[in-house]
C-alpha cells in the first residue's frame, strides 16, 4: 500500500526529499507539493495525502495548524531549524526533525508516521498532542508587548512562577451553570480567595467569552487580555510556566489572576487547542486553577468541524473537559431552579464532567423571599427530586455584604468574614482541599468576629 505525501519544504532539499520519497520500494508517493500552508491544508481536506512534511518557519504554522492537519487524518512531521526545534515540538505534531539532519532522516520520519497505527487504517489522528512540559525556557516566552496590547504594560510585570506545592496533583475547577446571572464569577472569585487563605498557590482564570468580569468584580486596573496572549503565546510553542506567570496579576490576597477577553466578540482569539496547553501549564503554575466560564455551551463538534469551524462556547466546553471539578452554579429561586435542573442534564447528555472529574452542586442567593420559609430545605429537596441531587452546596443570600465587595473590588473574605454566604464558600474550600475545619466551629468563630 503507498501512502501519499503532502510536501511544504523550503529551500533546495526539498527536491532531495521527493526523489527519495518517490523511490520504489519506499511505500510512499508524493502526493502534492504545496507553495504555502493553505494549500497544504487544502489537499488534506480533500484527502490527498496522509502524511505531511512541513517547515515549521512556513508562515501560519502552528498549533491550531497541526490540529486541522490532524483533524483531516494527516500526520505531521516539522522539519525545524536547530534553534527552533523546541518551540516546534510544542506545537502538537506527530514528529520534529532538526532539518541539518541528512534528508535520509527524514525519510525515515515520514514512512515511520505512514506506518503509524492510525496513519496506516486511514483512521483520524488525535488532534491534541500533549507538549512536553518545559519547551521553551524563560527567554521563549510571550513577547512584552504586541500590536494589540495584551501583554503586560512595562512595569507591572507579575512574578516569576513558583510553582505548584508538593503534594496532590494540581487540580482544575472548571465554575459553570445556566444563564440568568446565578453569580458564576462571584463564586469563582470567593473560592480562589479562600483556597489561597489556606496555603494553596492558585491560580484564576477569567475564561468567560460572553461577559467576562473578573478583573472588575477585584477592582485591578487591568485594560489588556492577559487570556489573549496566553493563548497567542500556547499556539506557537512558546507558552511555558514563567510566560504564563508573566501575563497574570497577582491580587491583594496572593491568588493570580488570568485577565479575560477586553470585549466578547474576540471570542474567536481561544482556539481549543492553545487552551489544551494553558491548561497545562496552569497545572504546572498552581496548585489549584480556577476558571470562571461562560453559560453556554453549544453541542460538541467533531472530526473537521472541531478543528475548522470557531466554536462560540470552544473556551467554555475546553475548560469543563479539562476540570478535575465541575462547579455548577445555580440561583436559588423558582426560575434558576428550573433552569439549573435543565442545565445538569444537558451537562449529563454532553458527557460532562469527564470520566474521573467530580460534580459539585451550587444553589446561589438563597433566601427565604423567594423559596419558601425554609429555604435551603426546599432546595434540597427540589434538587433531590428532580435532579437526583443529594449533597448540594447552599450558599445563603447576603445582598448587603456581596454589594460591599462589589463596590470596594474585594472579596467577600475581605469586606464580612461573619458573612453566611462567606462561611458557607469557606467550607467548600475546605471540602475541595481537605483541610476540613468543622462546620460548628467555623461560624461559631465567625459569629465572635462579628460580635467583635
Amino acid at each position: 500500500m503507498t501512502t501519499g505525501v503532502l510536501v511544504a519544504v523550503r529551500g533546495p532539499r526539498e527536491a532531495e526529499l521527493v526523489q527519495l520519497a518517490d523511490a520504489r520500494g519506499t511505500g510512499l508517493r508524493v502526493v502534492r507539493r504545496c507553495a504555502d500552508l493553505a494549500e497544504v491544508l487544502a489537499a488534506a481536506v480533500a484527502g490527498l495525502g496522509a502524511v505531511a512534511v512541513v517547515s515549521g518557519d512556513l508562515e501560519g504554522m502552528d498549533r491550531t495548524a497541526v490540529a486541522r492537519l490532524g483533524a483531516a487524518g494527516v500526520r505531521t512531521v516539522l522539519l525545524a531549524p536547530p534553534e527552533d526545534v523546541e518551540r516546534c515540538r510544542a506545537l502538537g505534531a506527530h514528529a520534529v526533525l532538526d532539518a541539518g539532519t541528512p534528508v535520509a532522516d527524514w525519510l525515515t520520519t515520514v514512512q515511520a508516521a505512514a506506518a503509524s497505527e492510525a496513519g496506516a487504517d486511514g483512521g483520524p489522528v488525535p488532534t491534541a498532542r500533549r507538549a512536553p512540559r518545559a519547551v521553551a525556557g524563560a527567554d521563549g516566552a510571550a513577547p512584552a508587548g504586541d500590536a494589540s496590547g495584551d501583554a503586560p504594560p512595562d512595569g507591572e510585570a507579575s512574578p516569576d512562577a513558583d510553582g505548584a506545592p508538593g503534594g496532590p496533583a494540581p487540580r482544575i475547577v472548571a465554575v459553570w451553570g445556566p444563564r440568568g446571572a446565578p453569580g458564576r464569577t462571584t463564586v469563582a472569585v470567593a473560592l480562589a480567595a479562600e483556597l489561597a487563605a489556606a496555603g494553596e498557590s492558585v491560580l484564576l482564570v477569567d475564561a468567560d467569552t460572553e461577559a467576562p468580569s473578573v478583573v472588575q468584580v477585584l477592582g485591578l486596573l487591568e485594560e489588556s487580555a492577559g487570556i489573549a496572549a496566553a493563548a497567542r503565546a500556547a499556539a506557537h510553542g512558546r507558552l511555558d510556566r514563567a510566560a504564563l506567570a508573566r501575563v497574570c496579576r497577582l491580587t491583594s490576597e496572593g491568588f493570580r489572576v488570568l485577565p479575560g477577553l477586553t470585549r466578547a466578540d474576540r471570542w474567536r482569539e481561544l482556539p481549543a487547542s492553545s487552551l489544551e496547553v494553558i491548561w497545562e501549564r496552569a497545572r504546572e503554575l498552581a496548585a489549584w486553577t480556577v476558571v470562571d466560564t461562560a453559560a453556554g455551551a453549544e453541542g460538541a463538534l467533531g472530526g473537521l468541524d472541531a478543528a475548522y469551524t470557531p466554536r462560540r462556547h470552544q473556551a467554555t466546553l475546553s475548560a469543563l473537559e479539562a476540570a478535575d471539578v465541575v462547579l455548577v452554579v445555580g440561583a436559588g429561586e423558582p426560575v434558576g431552579m428550573h433552569r439549573l435542573v435543565v442545565a445538569l442534564a444537558e451537562l449529563a447528555e454532553r458527557g460532562l464532567p469527564r470520566p474521573g472529574a467530580e460534580r459539585i452542586v451550587l444553589v446561589n442567593r438563597v433566601r427565604a423571599s423567594a423559596a419558601g420559609p425554609r429555604p435551603e430545605e426546599s432546595v434540597r429537596e427540589a434538587l433531590a427530586r428532580f435532579a437526583d441531587v443529594e449533597d448540594a452546596v447552599v450558599v445563603p443570600d447576603d445582598r448587603a455584604a456581596a454589594d460591599k465587595a462589589l463596590l470596594t473590588g474585594a472579596t467577600l473574605r475581605e469586606v464580612s468574614p461573619a458573612s453566611p454566604a462567606r462561611i458557607a464558600l469557606a467550607e467548600l474550600a475546605d471540602r475541595l482541599s481537605g483541610s476540613g475545619t468543622p462546620r460548628r466551629r467555623r461560624r461559631r468563630a465567625a459569629r465572635r468576629r462579628g460580635r467583635d
